[in-house]
């Protein structure tokens, strides 16, 4: 797929029955192919290894069906230290924030000592998120509307097919003319066998 003149790819949970070693290398080829050609990439992973996490630019955290976080990697940490969450030394970052939005282990990282723990719903992240600096930044950006005169010409689709009917007819007698011609001896036997 990245062959061709794909800019955008959505790649849902790709570690699944790989290694950790396995799963970074890909995200790092991922990562050279998209500062290298100025592309997108949208990759879920699960509990990803803390060495495949620092290769992301932003980070999409996605709880209960709530946009907790999105945004740069970096800022993910300052964004839970101000809902009075702390990431532990020797603890993975993508472990910690699957962990905090969890009712079950959210408490062990509660760090702020002039308030008692009270457990946090996802749903009030989502809100404290959507009024913090974070989420401001990122309505502003997306309130934009689309300017159609900007994009590419090839980017919009203005037909209902990507070929004509004339051009699939043309590429399948193409198609079956060449599996002839690699296959002859077949044809040419079978034309005896049947005469």
């Amino acid at each position: 797929m990245i062959v061709g003149p794909r800019k955008t790819l959505f790649m849902d949970e790709i570690s699944t029955g790989l290694d950790s070693s396995t799963t970074f290398q890909i995200v790092k080829c991922m990562r050279n192919f998209v500062h290298l050609m100025e592309a997108t990439v949208l990759m879920g992973l699960l509990q990803p290894a803390p060495e495949t996490y620092e290769l992301f630019d932003d980070v999409l955290l996605l709880s209960e069906g709530y946009m907790v976080y999105q945004g740069p990697r970096g800022k993910v940490l300052e964004f839970f230290e101000s809902l009075g969450f702390k990431l532990p030394p020797r603890k993975g970052v993508a472990d910690f924030l699957q962990e905090v939005t969890s009712k079950k282990d959210q408490a062990q990282y509660w760090a702020d000592p002039s308030k008692p723990y009270v457990f946090i719903p996802v749903s009030e992240m989502a809100i404290a998120f959507k009024n913090s600096r974070f989420g401001k930044s990122l309505e502003s950006t997306l309130s934009a509307p689309y300017v159609k005169s900007q994009s590419h010409p090839s980017a919009l689709s203005r037909t209902k097919y990507a070929a004509s009917r004339w051009e699939l007819l043309n590429s399948c007698f193409a198609r079956e003319k060449l599996l002839m011609t690699r296959q002859s001896f077949l044809y040419i036997f079978r034309t005896f066998q049947v005469c």
